[in-house]
């Protein structure tokens, strides 16, 4: 996925990158190394006849009119092709400058350059070679534009080179040829480049992992693609997370610039701490996984890895970003983004407020009934258990039910199982389990780990035998939650050992509490509790309207409980080890290094929501889910590992003796040592993404 999520943004983005790539910027860049003054003036020139250095200026002057999402979709495409010269410095200009008089038109034609100078030293201002003006700012955080002539430029060749930085001298007289830029100031205008620098590194970042993957795809080692290597595949599976994020904050901060200074601040800050960095770690991936091509300077690896430590030189420093997001995170801001429906919530808006205020004026201990009766519980399932709703519904059923303060119940493993059911079982079927499940009144768990395999589903063991009546299951289960309470389990079992062995496999619906031979044993956890359970089946029978589908659906059926998702809105709350992190910083009693540390959970809490959000938005463009999906899971996993472990970290020695809430803490931390092996390990989980998000072969 790119930046852009409307078909408009993503029918630009690859306009933009075939146009890119016509203008062989490689080659021009390979051209241009030796050269200290490189305007690169056929592309700069090209680049403002397709309307790229002008897609954000403002129409009165010429320009497209566009928002800097638009500007930022177009910075992505050019970085995916390695556009040589002053594009970003342009497009920074652009929307600072677009109004000033006498600029805005030559910005538009091409006929004016701004090099940018971010430091008051002038050690290094954008686009010198090319520049026509100067924008720069003194001591005093004041900026002006200066004609170059006003000025002497040295220019350099520096590890970017695509593009040209140099040294300003200002004359004696360049005070009075400078115009005073009343409303910029430093905060403004470093925003202003990171914001678009951002949208550069997610270019860089998905072309390095297109690069890699490409070359795992048809490079051969050993006999076979180097794809088919975990290693490889787990190298381009984190390329992959790496390139959501990178493109997730790049999009946010982009939208962000057009709210309130509070939130694109926020979003500044999650975006300097998070791209920069990730652009360079993909480029270092793409050359690893090349090997020895890669490192090599006729291949194209190093010029991306050259720009994206350029940008990170340039606007990086993410551990001074992550104090920043501390800092604003201890003062009560979130990243709060609105999903904007474009007017289609409108045919359905009225009567789900109506509908939604009559269930919250029902006692609490009456609204899951209600909610159950509305079909707002699971509002995304088919009627009569849900409604079918579409994302617009599902979205405003959130945003209202949210308003008035209700709270759905977490139906848990039923939330798995009733799709099933819903999809696949008889009407009796559907009948006995659906509605008693959503009340509550029926507990499920899964019984589908085994001890010899895990996430390997298709090598399960436990047995079916066809019996008169029904089947019998032997075997055994492990890693069954609330199996000691559970009032029914879906049930994975083999009736067919002579097939292929994932063509073997049949879906039970097992009664847990009234059927003979069950033996339920408590398992502890590294917490000291017993969440989990093995379950030995001997010789349990299970009557054949317990059998859902036909003998030998069961992996069929298996992949519909697992695949099963909803269309949902992310909370501006970030996760819970994190605000636990935020209060031990409000505390005042953190180091500056612990506060960086804790600004970093930040920003990857944010990313997760992002990437949520980015599915919703695609979900109702009509689009399903975008790799964005995927990544949640392995980003939710770390975040919330890696917090749980930093609030502990945190306190210090106080582990050996803790007080009460330190023992919580150390309980959380404990508890989500599970995350990453529950509902498929991280690392299967990345085979699958390399699998079938990026082809990858087996």
């Amino acid at each position: 996925m790119s930046i852009g999520i409307t078909d408009e943004h993503v029918e630009l983005a690859a306009s933009l990158r075939k146009w890119g790539s016509s203008l062989g910027g490689v080659d021009v860049c390979r051209a241009a190394e030796t050269d200290p003054g490189a305007t690169f003036a056929e592309a700069r020139q090209a680049a403002a006849e397709m309307g790229v250095t002008s897609i954000g200026l403002p129409v009165q002057v010429g320009g497209g009119g566009g928002t800097a999402l638009d500007v930022a979709v177009a910075l992505e495409a050019c970085a995916h092709e390695l556009v040589p010269g002053p594009i970003l410095g342009a497009a920074v200009a652009g929307h600072l400058l677009g109004a000033v008089e006498g600029i805005g038109a030559g910005l538009v034609d091409g006929t004016v350059v701004v090099g940018l100078g971010l430091d008051p030293s002038l050690g290094s201002v954008w686009d010198t070679p090319s520049a026509t003006h100067l924008l720069l700012p003194d001591a005093h955080d004041s900026w002006s534009l200066v004609p170059v002539e006003a000025a002497t430029v040295g220019h350099g060749l520096g590890l970017d080179l695509s593009r040209r930085f140099g040294s300003v001298e200002l004359s004696r007289g360049a005070a009075d040829a400078a115009t005073v830029v009343p409303a910029l100031s430093v905060d403004l205008v470093r925003r202003t480049a990171i914001t678009f620098a951002a949208a550069e590194a997610a270019g860089i970042a998905r072309w390095c992992l297109a690069t890699a993957v490409e070359h795992a795809k048809v490079r051969e080692q050993f006999g076979q693609k180097i794809g088919a290597f975990q290693a490889v595949k787990h190298l381009c599976a984190e390329m992959l997370e790496t390139a959501e994020s990178v493109t997730a904050v790049a999009w946010d901060v982009a939208c962000a610039s057009s709210g309130t200074e509070q939130q694109w601040a926020f979003a500044a800050d999650v975006a300097q701490t998070i791209a920069f960095d990730g652009a360079v770690a993909n480029a270092k991936t793409c050359i690893q996984v090349l090997g020895g091509i890669g490192f090599t300077y006729e291949h194209d690896a190093h010029l991306y890895l050259r720009r994206a430590l350029s940008l990170r030189a340039l606007l990086g420093d993410p551990d001074a970003a992550a104090l920043s997001l501390t800092d604003r995170a201890v003062g009560g801001v979130r990243r709060q983004v609105d999903v904007d429906l474009e007017g289609r919530d409108e045919a359905v808006r009225s009567a789900i407020r109506s509908r939604v205020e009559e269930i919250a004026d029902v006692p609490a201990d009456e609204q899951r009934a209600a909610l159950v009766e509305s079909g707002y519980l699971v509002p995304h399932w088919p009627a009569p258990a849900g409604l079918g709703a579409d994302a617009v519904s599902q979205v405003v059923i959130d945003q209202e039910l949210a308003r008035v303060g209700v709270t759905r119940p977490d139906i848990v493993i039923a939330g798995w199982a009733l799709p099933t059911i819903l999809e696949h079982g008889t009407d009796e079927q559907r009948e006995r389990f659906v509605r008693p499940s959503l009340l509550g009144d029926l507990v499920w768990c899964q019984l589908f780990s085994e001890p010899g395999s895990g996430s390997d589903l298709a090598s399960l063991r436990t047995k079916a035998e066809k019996v008169n009546g029904g089947w019998r299951l032997s075997g055994q289960k492990v890693w069954t939650s609330v199996a000691e309470r559970a009032d029914w389990g879906i049930c994975l079992a083999r009736t067919d050992p002579e097939v292929p062995q994932h063509k073997g496999i049949s879906y039970f619906l097992v009664d847990m509490k009234h059927s003979p031979g069950i033996d339920v044993r408590p398992l502890r956890e590294i917490t000291g509790e017993a969440l989990f359970n093995e379950v030995f089946l001997d010789d349990v029978f299970v009557p054949d309207d317990c059998l859902v589908a036909s003998p030998g659906d069961g992996w069929r059926l298996a992949r519909t409980t697992l695949a099963n998702e909803r269309v949902a809105m992310a909370t501006s709350r970030l996760s819970k080890s994190t605000e636990r992190a935020v209060d031990l910083a409000t505390s005042g009693a953190l180091s500056a290094a612990q506060k960086v540390r804790v600004g970093h959970s930040v920003a990857l809490a944010t990313v997760c929501s992002l990437l949520g959000v980015r599915t919703v938005l695609r979900s109702l463009t009509g689009h399903g889910p975008g790799a964005e999906s995927a990544v949640a899971k392995l980003l939710g996993v770390r975040n919330r590992q890696d917090g749980s472990e930093l609030v502990v970290e945190l306190q210090g020695d106080g582990i050996v003796n803790p007080s009460d809430q330190l023992r919580a803490d150390v309980w959380e931390m404990l508890n989500t040592r599970c995350l990453s092996i529950a509902g498929g390990t991280t690392q299967i989980l990345r085979n699958v993404a390399g699998e079938r998000i990026l082809g990858l072969p087996r």
